[in-house]
Formats: C-alpha cells, sequence, structure tokens
C-alpha cells in the first residue's frame, strides 16, 4: 500500500469522527483494552500526561511538550484533529510519525483489528501509544479526543492529570449541563494522581464537582484561575491563551513536586519552551498569521466558548474593517456562534463558507441566519477558496482578514484553499 492508500483505508474502513460525527463514536473502552492487550501495553513502558477539557487542550499540551523537549527529555505528542496530515496527531520531539510507519501498522496488524471494528480514534491512539514505545519516548504528552471518562486515550495512568475548562460541545455525548460535561471531564482523575484545572469560570456547581471527584480518588487538586502567575512571552500570541499559559505555569509547579520531573524544569526550560511551542511542537492554527498582504489571521476556535475568546481578540485589534471568512460543522450551536460575531457591528464584513467535511453546515443556512441577526453577509460561497478571493477582492491593504468557526476550515485552507 502506499500512504495515500493507507490514510483512505483508515478513513473509510474505521469510522471518523471528523467526517460523520455521531456515528463515529464508540462508547466503552472493550476496543481500546483489546488492542492494548495485542500489543502487549506500550503505554506502560514512559510517564504520561493526559489532557482533557472543552476548549485549549491542544494548546496547553504542545505547551507542556515544548517546554519538556527544552528540559532536555524526548517527549511523544498526541493530539487531535489534524489540519493537513494525518502523521500531525503522533509527534516525537516534534518530528511526526513517518509515512513508513503508517504504513507498516497498517499492513502489519488489519488482520488483528478488523474483527473488532474499531473506530478512527481507536486505531490512531493505538498507533500512537505503540509508536511512543518503540521510540523510547520518556514521556508522552496524551490530549483527550472527547470528553474523558470513556475516551480511549483513558487507559493511562499519567504523572499529572489536566483539564483546561468547561464550556458547551458535544452535548449528545457527554450530556446538557456543565455539571454533567465535567462529570465526563473529571472522569481522567486516576488515584491518588494530581489533577490540575485551568478554569471553572465562576461555576462553583462546576468547581465542586472537581473537588468531589478529587476527593473520591485521593487526588491533590488545583485551579490555576485561582493562583497568581506572571505573565510569560510565548510564541502563541492570542490575548485568549492567557488563560492556558496560566494552566501549563501551574501543570508545571505541580510535576516539579515530582522527583523525576523536577531537576528538569529550570526557568530557563520553561522559558525556552513558551518561546519556541509552535517551532518545537508543530502546532498550528492558533491565532496564526497566514498572509500580510491583507494582514490574514486563521483561528481554530469552534464552539461557543472558542468563538467568544476570537471575537474579544477581534474586538481588540486595531483596524479599521475586518473581514471574516466564516464557516461551521452542523453540531455545534451556530445562532450563539452569529450572535457572538455580530458584537463586531459595523466594522465587520462576512463572506459566509463551509468546510469540506460531510458534518457541514450549509452555507445558505449559516448565511440565512448571519442575515437575521443583522450581519452584514457579502457573499455566500460554499467553497472556501472561492469565499477568500472574495474577502480580498473587498479588503484594502490596512484591514484585516480572519478565517474560522471551525478547524476543519482552517484545514481545508492549508490543504490548498489559499
Amino acid at each position: 500500500m502506499t500512504y495515500q492508500e493507507t490514510i483512505d483505508y483508515l478513513y473509510h474502513a474505521a469510522p471518523l469522527f471528523q467526517n460523520i460525527g455521531a456515528g463515529a463514536y464508540k462508547e466503552g473502552l472493550s476496543n481500546t483494552m483489546a488492542l492494548d492487550e495485542h500489543f502487549k501495553h506500550p503505554h506502560r513502558a514512559y510517564r504520561t500526561i493526559h489532557v482533557a477539557g472543552t476548549n485549549g487542550k491542544g494548546s496547553v499540551s504542545s505547551t507542556l511538550a515544548a517546554i519538556l523537549q527544552s528540559s532536555g527529555l524526548r517527549v511523544g505528542l498526541y493530539t487531535s484533529p489534524h489540519l493537513e496530515d494525518f502523521r500531525e496527531r503522533i509527534r516525537v520531539n516534534g518530528e511526526m510519525i513517518s509515512e513508513q510507519r503508517v504504513i507498516d501498522f497498517v499492513e502489519q496488524e488489519r488482520s488483528s483489528f478488523e474483527p473488532l471494528y474499531p473506530s478512527f480514534f481507536e486505531l490512531t491512539t493505538a498507533l500512537a501509544f505503540l509508536f511512543f514505545a518503540e521510540q523510547k519516548v520518556d514521556v508522552a504528552i496524551i490530549e483527550v479526543g472527547l470528553g474523558g471518562r470513556l475516551d480511549c486515550t483513558n487507559i493511562i495512568t499519567p504523572d499529572l492529570s489536566i483539564i483546561t475548562n468547561i464550556s458547551f460541545d458535544h452535548q449528545q455525548f457527554l450530556g446538557d449541563t456543565l455539571v454533567k460535561i465535567a462529570a465526563e471531564k473529571a472522569g481522567i482523575m486516576k488515584a491518588g494522581v494530581p489533577v490540575v484545572i485551568g478554569e471553572t469560570n465562576g461555576h462553583q456547581d462546576v468547581r465542586e464537582l472537581f473537588v468531589n471527584k478529587a476527593a473520591e480518588k485521593s487526588c491533590p487538586i488545583r485551579f490555576a484561575d485561582e493562583e497568581t502567575w506572571t505573565a510569560m512571552e510565548s510564541q502563541l500570541v492570542g490575548c485568549y491563551q492567557r488563560a492556558n499559559m496560566n494552566t501549563v505555569q501551574c501543570a508545571v509547579d505541580e510535576l516539579r513536586k515530582n522527583s523525576f520531573y523536577a531537576p528538569l524544569l529550570s526557568r530557563k526550560s520553561v522559558r525556552e519552551g513558551f518561546l519556541h511551542i509552535c517551532d518545537l511542537s508543530g502546532l498550528r492554527g492558533r491565532w496564526q498569521v497566514v498572509d500580510t498582504n491583507p494582514m490574514t489571521i486563521c483561528d481554530v476556535g469552534h464552539n461557543a466558548a472558542g468563538i467568544e475568546k476570537v471575537v474579544q481578540q477581534l474586538f481588540s485589534m486595531p483596524y479599521p474593517s475586518i473581514h471574516i471568512i466564516f464557516g461551521m460543522v452542523d453540531d455545534k450551536d451556530y445562532k450563539q456562534a452569529v450572535k457572538l460575531f455580530a458584537n463586531l457591528g459595523e466594522r465587520a464584513d462576512f463572506y459566509i463558507t463551509q468546510p469540506s467535511s460531510q458534518r457541514a453546515l450549509a452555507a445558505e443556512v449559516l448565511a440565512e441566519e448571519a442575515k437575521r441577526q443583522g450581519l452584514r453577509v457579502r457573499a455566500c460561497k460554499p467553497k472556501l477558496k472561492e469565499a477568500v478571493e472574495a474577502a480580498r477582492a473587498d479588503a484594502h491593504p490596512d484591514d484585516l482578514l480572519f478565517i474560522g468557526g471551525s478547524c476543519y476550515l482552517i484545514a481545508d485552507y492549508f490543504v490548498g484553499a489559499r
């Protein structure tokens, strides 16, 4: 098989949430446990740090990876989704897994895993855990795919658990209240393992849920947003990253209590990690400048809480006019997203589009809602490339273009809609 044939096989033989949503979601860990048994429990060969939360998981995971790399460790990083290449999900010291290793995994193991009918994420997680063991990493940063309690990454016993924040997303799987969603994410807590909570955003019931779950598991618990942290110079420049960076600082402080990490996590290594997050980890799509003529920025914020942060950042930008290329998937609260963008008022023009995913919200539906809520819609173009071209045609050199609403839309931009 070629690499492309292998990727096509993975996308079509295993249900892919990125494309079909709920139909790809498998509740329970039976397949994961079977795969883990088959591969002889590779995740036990190295240390792990587990990262859950509604938003900010990728930024926190990648920043921690960069800091640990700067400390001299060999670091595995498992994140999702990818933007351009499947291999972005599985990295060691920032380098993606090789195409040949992905091919070999499928060719050598398909007879073992096909009878299980695993999901795409179950297979990918098994590959990541196996690859990290083969590469003899010292520690792997493992990002939860969805939720926590029943996520297939939840077979690890980490040195530290992190829950970045709680907001509404994937309610069909995780529950229709913040407390229910928090309970699912709190499912990553392990007996005696310290846990850092990034933000509770004033939701006392969510905080109490975390405190009670931690007590049940005898987990030392810290709330990063209740402690004071020094602002760090960082390669991630969005103002919304401040909470993520505070979470990372709290996590580093907690790791220093562990005798393995204590001599490694110097101030210098932490500073270097923050300054070179993207360079060291390969992170992309977080308030990323993708062009300068005119200034064009993209961001993967894709639910109400993420888009609220994006709008706050856009509101503070010193540009006379903002041209927003905007598309979403159909299981997000697009009406709330439109309402949030409406706060930009007369400064903003909108170019409505849609990602190439089967889960895409039709551009016409989003455009109609945008008009209903008073947004100035300049164009409705189902193809992202046409929407970008329309925005560029209208923009003056000193205007700002923003592309967002879905991580899959950003993926489309990177693979050819420039």
